[in-house]
């Protein structure tokens, strides 16, 4: 497939910069995969689209407050973005993580910095493509909690803060989903920040049950496709877990021929990554580097709730291995004639 095909172009308003006022008010696209009929709603109605005994399966991973901000010994700011840790063990107390620093090629290795207090960092050395090692120490606080004091949630490059701004707190709770409980991620599971409280609520009263996996999503997920043939493309490994009860879950939904509907492409790539060829799913861990573009079979799902990716990206090719390469363009054209909002803060598309 020529990756030409996950081109097109998204006026700039169109990219949500805030969420919705409250996380169901987005709106909702849905598209059939057999007769491509495109219809609008919002997403408080996904009870009304869903059926007694269907089964949602949702990412619960957590974005790390891996953003960092301090200041050298010359005065000059810097920054730290966290990446994925290392295996490699730290001295008591410390732990090693693959980051990227700014400016990075100003900095030295050795460089020490002090976050909010509480936190210290130390560029350790350089790994490719403009990463480092760095350690992190709390002191006497466990590093997990030092960051989560100190650190910030790091938002997409496309959604533009500047320090001090206000919208800043609001990101802290609107970028993590309700289901957020394995830190490890470096963004959200952007399909999943729709939901809330009350609309998990009319849900379950509606007779859709809901399973947790883990997928920790990696900062390659805004990285483009630049090879010219899709085939072409080597994915970024990420993370993941499917737990026995999660397992058991699926497979019972399928059993009493309810949809397992993912919520999410990374919801997608882990229950393909653990399926068997009849369907079934096992209970799993690891690291998957799991590409879904078209002309893939899909083994587990049979309906997706999923936002408006990015051009060139493994997302948007998962949806149109799904959907259809020229369905999705025809439904993207739409999104954006009825300016729907696009990316982690925008509005989603229910296919089925």
């Amino acid at each position: 497939m020529k990756t030409d095909l996950l081109e097109y172009d998204l006026p700039e308003r169109l990219v949500a910069q805030h969420p919705a006022p409250r996380r169901r008010d987005a709106r909702l696209m849905t598209l059939s995969r057999t007769t491509g009929e495109i219809g609008h709603r919002g997403f408080s109605e996904l009870p009304f689209l869903l059926r007694r005994g269907d089964l949602l399966v949702v990412n619960d991973t957590k974005v790390l407050h891996g953003r960092l901000r301090a200041a050298r010994a010359t005065g000059g700011a810097v920054e730290v973005f966290l990446l994925s840790p290392l295996p490699e063990a730290g001295a008591a107390g410390e732990e090693r993580w693959e980051a990227l620093a700014r400016p990075s090629k100003r900095l030295k290795a050795g460089e020490e910095f002090e976050v909010g207090g509480s936190l210290r960092v130390r560029l350790s050395r350089r790994l490719a493509e403009g990463r480092w090692e760095v350690l992190l120490s709390g002191g006497s606080v466990p590093v997990a909690k030092a960051l989560e004091r100190v650190g910030e949630v790091p938002l997409p490059p496309y959604i533009r803060r500047r320090p001090g701004d206000p919208a800043s707190r609001e990101d802290a709770v609107r970028y993590q989903t309700v289901f957020a409980r394995n830190p490890g991620s470096v963004a959200a599971p952007t399909a999943g920040l729709h939901f809330d409280e009350d609309l998990l609520g009319e849900l379950a009263t509606a007779g859709v049950g809901i399973a947790r996996v883990t997928l920790s999503v990696g900062y390659g997920t805004f990285s483009p496709i630049r090879t010219k043939e899709v085939e072409a493309y080597a994915i970024h490994p990420e993370g993941y877990r499917l737990p026995p009860e999660a397992a058991a879950e699926i497979n019972a939904a399928r059993g009493r021929g309810g949809r397992v509907v993912a919520v999410g492409t990374t919801s997608v790539r882990t229950l393909e990554t653990c399926a068997s060829s009849g369907g079934t799913v096992a209970p799993s861990g690891g690291t998957t580097r799991k590409f879904i573009f078209p002309g893939y079979r899909f083994r587990v799902i049979d309906a997706l709730v999923t936002n408006f990716h990015l051009p060139r990206s493994s997302l948007l090719a998962l949806v149109m291995a799904f959907a259809g390469v020229d369905a999705v363009r025809e439904a993207y054209r739409e999104a954006i004639a009825r300016e729907y909002r696009f990316y982690s803060y925008g509005d989603a598309m229910f296919i089925s």
